[in-house]
């Protein structure tokens, strides 16, 4: 959504969802998905909870574990913020679209003003949106509806192919770099971009796709330089050394490689408020 680092304000929440034991039973793929480590799941979770809020120090808000909600801990894909505006998404699988209730009322309690998507014929992953990508997951009345809502930002549409979301495969490591996984997916939305935007940006290309789906946050705290939340903690190794390279960041790695295997990349595992909501 807009061009990548703009808008980001200065960060002051963070929301996420409990792993259930449902999401352990290999319930949650209903396409395949392997069976995971409901405890190696749980402190993967915990882990990236702690960061959020200790390292990061961000004000957390944990949403209960819903069993008859198995990927409702990836509710990234369920809502767009910007500032005090939340669109709530309308996921592409229907199964996923009653996960955006429980968002929906967190964020109104925060003092959120909600944009709901009332067109049928719209489908919205909320992890499809870094400009806003056009995968299986989000068709182009959704890319619309998200350009409607934030009219402030120029939106831009990048297609994305094969079954990632875009921010599977893309994401910013810092306020003018964009990061990219080394696949032809990726290097192809990456070129979409370049063209997209009249801002220069540098790239850095990762070996691993997945270990672009990072977050660039500016905490709330003055003085302190902005964070990296990115995969590490024995995740991806073959990409932690191109990491280091973004050194106008402090890196927090985390890990969520058996979260992964119900289909979770990090930015899909917290929401973010980059402004401090009215009470």
């Amino acid at each position: 959504m807009g061009t990548p680092g703009e808008g980001l304000g200065r960060c002051s929440h963070a929301l996420i969802r409990g792993v259930p034991e449902s999401l352990a039973s290999g319930e949650g793929a209903g396409a395949g998905l392997p069976a995971l480590d409901l405890a190696k799941a749980q402190r993967e979770h915990g882990v990236l909870g702690g960061k959020l809020r200790q390292r990061l120090g961000l004000q957390l808000l944990e949403l209960p574990p819903e069993e008859s909600l198995p990927l409702g801990p990836l509710l990234g894909d369920t809502a767009v913020i910007q500032g005090d505006t939340a669109l709530i998404t309308r996921p592409w699988s229907p199964a996923r679209r009653p996960e955006v209730d429980g968002v929906r009322k967190a964020l109104q309690d925060l003092g959120l003003r909600i944009v709901e998507i009332g067109d049928e014929n719209a489908t919205l992953d909320g992890t499809d949106v870094l400009f806003t990508g056009l995968s299986k997951w989000t068709n182009h009345r959704g890319a619309e509806i998200v350009a409607d809502t934030f009219r402030d930002f120029a939106v831009s549409t990048v297609p994305v192919s094969g079954p990632s979301h875009l921010r599977g495969l893309c994401g910013m490591g810092g306020p003018r770099t964009v990061v990219a996984g080394s696949s032809d997916a990726a290097q192809k939305a990456v070129r979409a971009m370049a063209v997209l935007t009249d801002h220069p940006y540098a790239s850095l290309t990762l070996p691993d796709d997945a270990a672009a789906d990072c977050l660039f946050l500016r905490p709330g705290l003055p003085g302190v330089p902005p964070f990296l939340l990115h995969r590490g903690g024995g995740d991806l190794p073959n990409s932690q050394e191109a990491l280091q390279k973004l050194s106008d960041v402090t890196l927090v790695p985390v890990s969520c490689s058996e979260l992964e295997k119900a289909g979770a990349g990090l930015s899909s595992l917290c929401l973010v408020l980059s402004t401090r909501p009215h009470s």
